[in-house]
């Protein structure tokens, strides 16, 4: 058995060159989201990469029927989907930030659909107690004897 080890190996630095390189970040989202939508064609990437800042701006816009497939049960679905876009752009060295519109259908243009920005009722308003006194009002029993 003759091991050769006078041939040197070529020096790949795949580090380097994963840090350089920036992932194709609309193949891969509609790779994620496709799945979850009844008509695929109404997905709609954007991606703006500032390579001063390594900081990545996905939005993306779909039929407004699919939200609730693409977010999916307590949005687990749409956590999953920023997690791997966020791990593919931790290889590259960037930080990435993923915003969801709704689509045109609806009179729902250009709204929000991300977590921070839905629509939310307004908090009940607690009603007013009477006097200073914060502890509830207690009546006494009032006890009758038929004896």
């Amino acid at each position: 058995m003759f091991l050769n080890s006078s041939v040197q190996k070529p020096h790949h630095n795949d580090e380097t060159k994963l840090r350089t390189a920036s992932p194709d970040y609309v193949r891969l989202v509609k790779f994620l989201v496709q799945p979850f939508l009844e008509s695929p064609q109404s997905l709609s990437v954007d991606c703006e990469i500032s390579h001063i800042l390594k900081r990545v701006w996905i939005r993306i816009a779909f039929d407004s029927a699919d939200k609730g497939k693409v977010f999916g049960r307590g949005g687990r679905n749409i956590q999953a989907i920023r997690t791997v876009i966020a791990a593919a752009a931790e290889t590259a060295g960037q930080s990435v930030y993923l915003d969801i519109y709704g689509s045109n259908a609806q009179g729902r243009e250009g709204m929000s659909f991300d977590e921070d920005s839905e629509e939310r009722l307004p908090a009940p308003k607690s009603r007013p107690r009477e006097g200073n006194d914060s502890r509830p009002i207690v009546k006494p029993r009032v006890r009758s004897s038929f004896n």
